[in-house]
């Protein structure tokens, strides 16, 4: 008789090909997937990302259940339902008789320790499979990172080209005789340019079901269910893919740091939450691209810029994640310590560029890079906010943000309190870039020219104020050079306007 293996597949591991599943015979197997209270309360999850993840997980279940597995499903309002993966296992156990354990492993570190305690906690073997649907392993990063000063993506970038072959020519090249096209890739977009659309995918009635209970169950948690548009699917991704590669994708390296009032996809592929919760595979999707750019229907710099962000910036961030430990989440290099603005929960706020990235946050649980970094993430770090505070909000906030991804992203890349490992300085701006990527501050209640007086814009006397603060800490850095003998040739009347303008704006915001 064989032995029966129980396999949990988790919320992030939609994939027919996850590696759990390797070699097993369907016959000899139970896929458990539950929906605990501990995953959708542990931080305030945006509804639409609750709402997603279940969705998603109910489809692939049925998928799961079509193609021979059988599949044990633990809804989130099973009056049974223990609320924690470590308590859906025990029960698990108690209604199979099971002779081993099969996981892929966990991509957090909160619930990997979950996870490795198994063995022990229910007297049971446990096997934990890697993951295969990232190119690097976690040895593959630490044998890169051992040993070096510095950790930059960019050199780590060019070695996943080499691995993969992606946009390498003949003679072992990058294609075109450059790693990074980015210095193409900032052009301001004009609102009268045809902006592709992607889907909206109208629910069916699984997630009509999910809906309902989400609205129910977690009334209190931030965001809007009103416009719900996500796929739930593999063909319903696959598609939303397509749209992408088809009309957005040739235009995207140009325009993918560009702003625009009422426009919060632009050329945007919008698929992250699919590729991070395993919908689509992150590899294959980047060899279509390279395909698209070698048939040319692609300029290089959008398949590139695209690419990089994929096999360059999300497996480096992995990497980092697990490189640092479960204590990286603690870090506060700038010591930054003021509390979230209530905006950032509401979308009312005066400063037009904030309230469009919030709000459309809010509505549609997604927002892209530059607005995280340049808009959201900008006010967060010159404003000192706490950047625990700000991680919380950004992991709570967005369809795609899982732990490993956000984390190094939000404390590291864009708030600086990791002191420089992963972001060779702080991503900081006055208001001049947001005015030159967008149309933003045409918009805006502030005077985006100014930096001290009525409307004066917020962003202009932050930064300086920022530098100021910082100067003990920052002024080493030689990336800020330019910026600290701007400061420092300015005389000392308009230095002290500039302090008590910051100080004034921050005393509002803080309700004093």
């Amino acid at each position: 008789m064989s032995e029966k293996i129980l396999i949990p597949i988790l919320g992030d591991q939609l994939s027919m090909d996850i590696s759990s599943l390797d070699g097993q015979n369907p016959d000899d197997c139970i896929l458990l997937m539950m929906e605990v209270e501990d995953e959708t309360t542990y931080v305030r999850h945006h509804k639409a990302k609750i709402a997603y993840i279940l969705s998603a997980m109910r489809h692939h279940a049925k998928a799961l259940a079509e193609r021979g597995w059988s599949v044990d499903y633990v809804k989130l309002t099973d009056p049974d339902n223990r609320g924690s993966f470590s308590g859906e296992i025990a029960r698990a156990l108690e209604r199979h008789r099971i002779d081993r354990i099969r996981i892929t492993e966990a991509g957090e570190w909160r619930v990997m320790a979950m996870i490795e305690n198994w063995e022990d906690q229910f007297a049971i073997p446990v096997s934990i499979c890697p993951d295969r649907r990232f190119i690097a392993t976690h040895q593959d990063f630490t044998n890169w990172a051992d040993g070096k000063k510095q950790l930059r993506m960019e050199y780590f970038y060019r070695e996943m080209r080499r691995t993969t072959g992606i946009l390498i020519d003949r003679d072992g090249k990058p294609e075109g005789g450059k790693w990074n096209y980015d210095s193409a890739n900032r052009k301001p977009a004009r609102g009268d340019l045809s902006i592709p659309q992607p889907i909206r995918f109208r629910p069916d009635a699984i997630t009509e079901q999910v809906l309902t209970m989400v609205a129910e169950e977690f009334s209190g948690h931030p965001g809007s269910l009103e416009q719900f548009h996500f796929a739930v699917t593999y063909e319903e991704a696959m598609r939303q893919k397509r749209k992408f590669l088809d009309e957005a994708l040739p235009r995207f390296g140009d325009y993918q740091d560009a702003l625009l009032s009422g426009e919060p996809f632009l050329w945007h592929s919008i698929l992250s939450p699919y590729i991070n919760s395993g919908l689509l595979d992150p590899l294959d999707l980047c060899h279509e691209v390279e395909q698209r750019y070698r048939d040319g229907d692609v300029p290089l710099n959008a398949a590139e810029g695209f690419i990089r962000q994929i096999i360059g910036w999300r497996e480096y961030i992995r990497g980092i994640y697990w490189r640092e430990g479960p204590d990286y989440v603690e870090r506060n290099f700038l010591k930054a310590k003021r509390p979230l603005p209530e905006f950032y929960y509401s979308g009312e706020t005066d400063m037009h560029c904030l309230s469009e990235a919030i709000g459309q946050t809010l509505d549609l649980a997604y927002a892209h890079h530059i607005q995280r970094l340049m808009i959201t993430g900008n006010f967060a770090l010159i404003a000192g906010l706490d950047p625990q505070a700000v991680h919380q909000w950004y992991l709570e906030v967005y369809a795609d943000a899982y732990e490993w991804v956000e984390l190094p992203n939000t404390l590291g890349m864009s708030q600086f309190a990791d002191g420089g490992i992963i972001a060779s300085k702080p991503y900081a701006s006055s208001g001049n870039y947001i005015h030159k990527m967008s149309d933003y501050c045409q918009k805006c209640h502030y005077d985006v020219t100014k930096r001290v007086g009525e409307n004066a814009c917020p962003f202009n006397a932050l930064y300086w104020d920022f530098l100021d603060r910082n100067q003990n800490r920052l002024a080493d850095n030689n990336r800020l050079a330019m910026p600290y003998r701007t400061w420092g040739k300015m005389d000392s009347q308009t230095r002290d306007d500039i302090r008590r303008q910051a100080k004034s704006f921050l005393d509002q915001l803080q309700g004093n």
